[in-house]
C-alpha cells in the first residue's frame, strides 16, 4: 500500500492503531469499534500491539466513507462491506468462468 502527500510517496506494511486513526481522520475509539464489530481484524493481542495489513486499511477507508456519506452505523458499515466483498468474490468467479 502507497500513502502519498505532495512531497513524497512511502510503501507501508502495516499501520498501528494510532497511524490508522490519522490516516482515515477518525479517533483510536472509532477504530476500535470497527475492530468490536468485525470490520477490521487486526494483527496483535492488545490495542497497543494492533497492526493492520493493507486490505484492513481499505475497509477502515471504506467503513469511513460510508459512516460519514450515508450516516450507516456500524452494524450497517459491517453489513455492506461484507456484501461488496460477498459481490466482488462473485464477479471474480464469473470472470474466470468467461461471464
Amino acid at each position: 500500500m502507497r500513502l502519498a502527500n505532495r512531497e513524497h510517496i512511502e510503501v507501508i506494511e502495516t499501520l498501528t492503531l494510532t497511524e490508522l486513526s490519522a490516516f482515515c481522520h477518525v479517533q483510536a475509539d472509532w477504530v476500535t469499534s470497527l475492530v468490536d464489530y468485525g470490520v477490521l481484524d487486526p494483527l496483535g493481542g492488545d490495542a497497543a500491539d494492533w497492526r493492520f495489513s493493507p486490505p484492513n486499511v481499505l475497509r477502515a477507508r471504506k467503513a469511513r466513507r460510508l459512516t460519514h456519506d450515508l450516516g450507516l452505523n456500524l452494524a450497517g458499515v459491517a453489513l455492506v462491506l461484507d456484501l461488496i466483498e460477498e459481490r466482488d468474490a462473485l464477479a471474480r468467479k464469473l470472470a474466470q468462468l468467461g461471464y
